[in-house]
């Protein structure tokens, strides 16, 4: 596995039935260890830890409706009035971020409308900040914290 570019974090993984799993600490499950997978308990970790989002404010794999089709989002991180406020789109290390990954959570917020998108394939991250009167999106440096949105 590539190494990600994020803080140290050790997982907790275990075999069963055969299969190798990773808790997720969100779920509060064991889930097939896939490279997505552990991309999103580092950056998870990353959020609660570095960042300051308590874990309840954390959802991981949320169904939404995007018109009469359902999709999930794979993180959505909540406000302290439980808004939805960032949706996180991760990827396997040896995905390329590319327009497309952008276009795609662009449709998960048709139905959430939140301030905040970030795209991460655990090596780079990349977070923008919606703007409803123009329609575009404005790059930003690092990722806020818990309190700044």
């Amino acid at each position: 596995m590539d190494k990600l570019n994020l803080p140290a974090f050790e997982p907790k993984i275990c075999e069963q039935n055969g299969k190798i799993c990773i808790f997720d600490t969100i779920r509060k499950k064991w889930v097939a260890f896939t490279p997505e997978e552990m991309v999103r308990q580092h950056f998870v970790n990353y959020l609660v830890e570095y960042k300051m989002y308590p874990m309840s404010h954390i959802a991981n794999e949320s169904s939404i409706m995007v018109g009469n089709v359902k999709k999930r989002c794979d993180s959505v991180l909540y406000n302290k009035s439980r808004k939805p406020k960032v949706i996180v789109e991760y990827k396997a290390p040896s995905v390329k971020i590319t327009n497309d990954v952008f276009a795609q959570i662009s449709r998960y917020n048709i139905a959430l409308r939140v301030d905040y998108l970030i795209v991460s394939n655990g090596i780079n991250h990349y977070c923008v900040k919606v703007d409803y009167e123009t329609g575009g999106y404005v790059f930003l440096n690092d990722i806020p914290d818990y309190n700044s949105i």
